[in-house]
């Protein structure tokens, strides 16, 4: 087993310091990208998709927003055909921790699977998980944000990569029927606009509200971000201090 040298505490600290520069090198750096993401343009979203609730209730896009202004959707595979949903979209859900603090900045985040409601309240129940999860069967959703794939995908890509570039790059024969990835959303009055995904290694960033709030437009609506004038939150918040206020401080 290899394991780290031994050290007094002066010489431990020396490391720990030299080390903490490259931690702030890369906070900073993902501050820039975090700044870039913002920077995005956005797409208004005009197709009429339609999802089932736990309740059996009909719902829009727009009303998965629970009347907040953002929307992180993860895309969780389960293919209909499925018993069970994935167990690797499992360990990434179950970082959600408390939604509220989400909620305190405007951004709601749900689940969207193509497997029927009752399969996945089914494995919510056993998961024994809370947060909202929504069924796409039967709706083009999941297909259009390329995280589904069958033979009615005419061009399909994965990652922004096409098939065959994902055979060439990665040996990766076909795509599976269901992949994985993480959409941010803006609502704006009743429109409805895309801003961002990812997939592949790009989900593990969502380890926490920080980096979930990270991905979308409106960021952690902080003083020190950029671009500058996002701080102002789209509806007032009792407590502007909020969880994550001094995440500034790198």
């Amino acid at each position: 087993m290899s394991l780290p040298e031994i050290a007094n505490r002066e010489e431990w600290t020396r490391a720990r310091v030299a080390l903490l520069e490259q931690e702030k090198a890369l906070t900073k750096a993902r501050d820039e990208l975090a700044a870039a993401r913002r920077r995005l343009p956005m797409v208004e979203v005009t197709e009429d998709y339609r999802f089932t609730a736990a309740d059996g209730s009909t719902q829009t896009l727009l009303d998965l927003f629970e009347d907040r202004h953002q929307l992180i959707v993860d895309h969780y595979m389960f293919d209909p055909e499925w018993e069970d949903g994935c167990m690797s979209c499992a360990g990434r859900v179950d970082q959600y921790g408390n939604t509220a603090h989400l909620h305190e900045r405007d951004t709601t985040i749900a689940v969207v699977s193509r497997a029927p409601i009752e399969k996945i309240e089914r494995w919510k129940h056993k998961m024994g998980w809370t947060f909202p999860w929504y069924s796409s069967y039967g709706s083009r959703f999941n297909f259009d944000y390329g995280v589904s794939f069958d033979d009615t995908v005419d061009d399909p890509h994965y990652n922004y990569c096409s098939a065959a570039e994902l055979k060439t790059k990665y040996g990766l024969a076909e795509l599976p029927s269901e992949l994985h990835g993480t959409s941010a959303f803006l609502r704006v009055d009743d429109r409805v606009f895309h801003t961002y995904s990812t997939y592949a290694r790009g989900t593990e960033q969502v380890g926490g509200t920080h980096y979930y709030l990270d991905m979308t437009a409106l960021g952690r609506q902080e003083d020190w971000e950029e671009p500058k004038g996002r701080a102002e939150s789209l509806r007032p918040r009792a407590d502007q201090a909020g969880a994550g206020a001094a995440s500034g401080v790198s």
